[in-house]
């Protein structure tokens, strides 16, 4: 009988560290930005377009960006976050771990929804192999039609 390792996982959080992000923080909550849980229902569009406008009009620079939607993300979406923040801390390689998942991607026992959830999640990381739109759909089909 094995025993499994379970490492609980704190939620990585950046706290705003003066008193002037926490303003900046407490300004971009009054716009009241939508959410976003990552459930196929939502529009990722619209969040991003609406997130970009708030913060755009807020002269948010990039860096602080990344913290302020953060903040916005919920269930599905933050899980993800959280484990890509993760895997980029943690893994010794994160970029070849990445390009070996999108490689080794086989449809499985995943539902259609699921693999294409994984593959966009994947890709995302690994430009490099989905370059171009053809790159994209013939190693989407790959997967699809490759044995576990």
């Amino acid at each position: 009988m094995s025993t499994q390792l379970v490492i609980p996982v704190q939620p990585v959080v950046s706290a705003a560290t003066s008193e002037e992000e926490q303003l900046r923080l407490a300004r971009f909550k009054n716009y009241h930005p939508p959410t976003f849980s990552g459930l196929a229902s939502k529009d990722a569009p619209g969040f991003l377009g609406e997130r970009y406008r708030i913060l755009h009009t807020m002269c948010i620079v990039e860096t602080i960006r990344v913290d302020f939607t953060m903040v916005q993300l919920k269930g599905a979406a933050y899980q993800w976050w959280r484990a890509d923040v993760l895997v980029r801390v943690c893994s010794p390689d994160p970029l070849g771990s990445v390009v070996r998942e999108v490689e080794q991607l086989r449809w499985g026992t995943m539902s259609v929804l699921e693999y294409v959830v994984r593959f966009n999640d994947l890709s995302r990381h690994a430009p490099v192999l989905v370059s171009t739109i053809r790159e994209r759909v013939c190693r989407f089909i790959e997967g699809l039609s490759k044995e576990i």
